[in-house]
């Protein structure tokens, strides 16, 4: 199966969070292949240099890596200026990084549940709020939260996570109806079970448990990272000009 190209994100500026692996290596791969400018950020350096080493060697405009701890909010501004530096005004935000640990909800600390709604929404909330002056100069903008259906369908042992990616479909709702009228539009998509190497080695290693989520799909075939990737280049792109204010599933008419 061929890729849609999508010739109108060759030369922007695209910012993704957590883009070192798993899904947002895929976003990284997928922009740089349509000849954007990438900049992402992450924690692992050695991941991140394998994946702009790779990307470089196809002939891809070589991302630019910024490593970075997304829960210390001021880092997080100081590395977007400096993506800034690099790349200008950026015209694709998404906001990736995530994690989401199992926790047993009658032992979770304060600390906890705080760690949790940092790494998986809060980071969101400011790195749009840092991005959003350069969309409102290039006069449009493509934000893209990353949500999950684990709080639409109730994830066992995932209650804070669950909050934070409820609070991610909420903010992007009211952000977009603020920024709608500098042509800026903001979207969440929602990602089913995709078995990134990460999710099998915590989560997913008694195949049954695979097994047993592809029963509940529609669609017999796994989610890939590159699924959740070519929605993003279509959010991103001017083919989704009047599209804003959505939470797209990629479940495969999971139940």
């Amino acid at each position: 199966m061929t890729a849609t190209r999508y010739p109108c994100l060759a030369d922007r500026a695209v910012i993704i969070t957590g883009g070192a692996s798993g899904i947002g290596a895929a976003f990284v791969r997928a922009f740089a292949t349509n000849g954007a400018r990438v900049g992402f950020l992450d924690l692992d350096t050695t991941a991140a240099a394998a994946l702009t080493a790779e990307i470089a060697a196809t002939g891809a405009p070589t991302p630019v890596f910024i490593p970075c701890d997304l829960l210390d909010i001021p880092a997080l501004q100081h590395a977007l200026a400096t993506l800034h530096t690099h790349l200008g005004d950026a015209a694709v935000l998404i906001n990736n990084a995530a994690n989401d640990r199992r926790q047993d909800f009658p032992d979770v600390t304060e600390a906890e549940f705080d760690w949790s709604l940092a790494v998986n929404f809060k980071h969101h909330y400011f790195a749009a709020q840092a991005i959003l002056p350069q969309m409102q100069r290039l006069g449009h903008g493509s934000i893209i939260n990353m949500s999950s259906i684990a709080w639409m369908g109730g994830g066992p042992r995932m209650q804070a996570y669950s909050a934070a990616k409820a609070a991610v479909v909420g903010f992007t709702n009211s952000l977009a109806r603020d920024v709608g009228q500098y042509r800026i539009r903001v979207n969440a998509i929602a990602p089913g079970m995709v078995i990134t190497p990460r999710q099998r080695e915590l989560w997913y290693q008694d195949e049954s448990l695979i097994a047993a989520g592809r029963a509940r799909q529609c669609l017999p075939d796994p989610i890939e990272p590159e699924d959740i990737a070519n929605l993003a280049l279509f959010l991103a792109a001017d083919d989704s000009r009047l599209i804003t204010k959505q939470c797209l599933q990629i479940n495969g008419g999971a139940r």
